[in-house]
């Protein structure tokens, strides 16, 4: 007979709070050599976050910050491709999984790079997979903690989190690494965005997770010819604002963009003086403030 949850005392024999609690020290202590631990996220899909996360990666390690990138979005991982890494590029060693190698030294680790080439999936085991989705919440918070407890990253000046769209996934992030350092969120300038963005805002703030602020991608039309910005959404008020939560960038749709990313070529770098550059370029000028410890103690 299956049994209820009433049937069950205590963890089953599992242990599983032991199991939790030791995985959680070596999280912790591969994080003691990690100084800031960013996160870029939205409730919201198909905004721009690891377009964001790669070229913030870039930007900041120009400015010679050791940087770290952690593609936590295990089911449509895609850093490793943006930033040009592709093929066998992971070391694993007694001391644990030693990230990829990507342009200005950025180490990164990405589910991409333990997938085999061409159009494979991840497929999370189950009992049967027409019920993996009783056990999948569970297996991917246990696998990004077992990434985040066996990477080798070294001493690092900050690690940037590309999380899954999703309210709960910060939330979720921030019960794995206690000591998250903070978190932008990413929108577009939709009302739909917005709503959806604003409950992620809000579930962040019950969960106490410090948010740095709202940085606004597609703001608008770079065209790639005149360099002229003209409008890609129709907003009547103007533009998109989040309650209590500062606008540190506006950054325009440039098509470039997306064909840097196909490349695996940060477009920050190839196209530094477009209006869409500065804007990436100021952005990482505006968190390093916000990351610095002044900043971080107010």
């Amino acid at each position: 007979m299956l049994k209820r949850y009433r049937d069950i005392a205590g963890d089953g024999g599992s242990n599983i709070v032991g199991q939790v609690e030791a995985l959680t020290g070596r999280v912790r202590a591969r994080m003691a050599r990690v100084r800031r631990r960013l996160a870029v996220t939205s409730g919201k899909g198909g905004v721009g976050k690891s377009m964001l996360t790669t070229n913030l990666a870039i930007l900041l390690a120009a400015d010679g910050w050791r940087v770290g990138v952690l593609d936590a979005d295990l089911n449509g991982p895609c850093l490793a491709r943006m930033l040009g890494i592709r093929g066998p590029a992971l070391r694993l060693s007694p001391e644990g999984l030693h990230p990829a190698e990507g342009p200005l030294g950025i180490k990164v680790l990405s589910m991409d790079l333990l997938l085999r080439e061409g159009p494979v999936p991840l497929v999370w085991e189950a009992p049967t997979q027409d019920h993996s989705f009783v056990w999948r919440d569970t297996m991917e918070a246990t696998a990004l903690r077992e990434l985040l407890a066996d990477t080798v990253w070294g001493d690092l000046d900050v690690l940037l989190l590309d999380l899954p769209p999703g309210a709960p996934r910060l939330p979720a992030l921030a019960g794995l690494l206690a000591d998250l350092d903070g978190a932008l969120v990413v929108t577009i300038p939709s009302e739909v965005s917005r709503l959806v963005v604003e409950r992620a805002v809000e579930l962040a703030r019950a969960h106490a997770v410090r948010l740095l602020g709202l940085v606004e991608n597609m703001a608008g039309h770079l065209c790639p010819h005149c360099g002229a910005v003209g409008d890609l959404f129709v907003r009547d008020d103007g533009p998109l604002e989040v309650p209590g939560l500062p606008t540190l960038a506006r950054i325009p749709f440039d098509p470039r963009i997306a064909h840097c990313a196909d490349r695996g070529r940060p477009y920050a770098v190839e196209h530094a003086d477009t209006a869409a550059g500065l804007a990436l370029r100021a952005l990482a000028t505006q968190v390093r403030t916000l990351l610095s410890p002044a900043e971080a103690a107010r």
